[in-house]
C-alpha cells in the first residue's frame, strides 16, 4: 500500500512540473517601441495605446512575415530586431502580467497593418473571408491570411482554423493587398 503512495506522489510531482509545458499561448498585435538587450525585452504598443513588455530567449523564434521571407530565426530577436523599431508585429506569448515571454514574433514592417474593429455580420468559412460592421455602420470584407492567429482569450488558434461567427466582436489588424483587405491577426473581443 505503501508503495502505490509514493507511486502516486510521484506522478503527482511529475503532472504538476509537466504544467509550464502546457501554458496557454496568446497574442497581440503591435508596434515595436523599443527592444532591450540588457534585460531581454521587447516593448509592443497596441492599437489601443497601451504598451505590453515581453521578455525573450534562445528558443524565441522570428519571423520575417513578408512574401517570400518566411525563414524563422531562433535567438536572433536582438540582431533581428535592433534596426526594426517601429515594426508591425504579432507576438505569441505564454505568461501574464509582468512575467510575459514571447515565443514567437511575427514582422510585417513597418506601418504594415491597418486596425478596425466591429461586429461579424457575415463570415464563409470555406473561403476564408468575414464582414465587419464597424461602428460609423460600414462593412468591410476581410480576407483571412494563412499565417494569420487570432486570440480568442482562451488561446491562439490559427486564423484559417477558427470558425468566425456571426454576432462576434473582433479587432482586425489587416494589410491592403492587391485591393484585398488581408487579415494577420484577429482578436476577439
Amino acid at each position: 500500500m505503501r508503495s502505490k503512495a509514493g507511486l502516486l506522489l510521484l506522478c503527482a510531482a511529475l503532472l504538476v512540473a509537466a504544467l509550464p509545458a502546457f501554458a496557454v499561448e496568446h497574442a497581440v498585435a503591435g508596434k515595436v517601441t523599443k527592444i532591450d538587450s540588457a534585460t531581454k525585452t521587447i516593448v509592443v504598443r497596441l492599437a489601443d495605446g497601451t504598451e505590453q513588455a515581453f521578455k525573450y530567449t534562445e528558443h524565441t523564434a522570428v519571423h520575417a512575415a513578408k512574401a517570400g521571407s518566411k525563414a524563422a530565426k531562433k535567438g536572433a530577436v536582438e540582431s533581428y530586431l535592433a534596426v526594426k523599431e517601429g515594426s508591425d508585429v504579432v507576438v505569441h506569448y505564454t505568461g501574464e502580467g509582468a512575467n510575459k515571454t514571447a515565443t514567437v514574433v511575427n514582422d510585417y514592417g513597418r506601418n504594415a497593418f491597418k486596425v478596425s474593429k466591429g461586429t461579424v455580420v457575415k463570415a464563409n468559412q470555406a473561403a476564408h473571408t468575414f464582414t465587419v460592421r464597424t461602428a460609423d455602420g460600414a462593412e468591410h470584407t476581410y480576407r483571412v491570411a494563412k499565417d494569420a492567429s487570432m486570440d480568442t482569450g482562451q488561446g491562439i488558434v490559427k486564423g484559417t482554423k477558427y470558425d468566425v461567427k456571426k454576432g462576434e466582436k473582433v479587432v482586425v489588424h489587416y494589410s491592403d493587398e492587391a485591393g484585398n483587405k488581408v487579415v494577420h491577426f484577429i482578436k476577439h473581443m
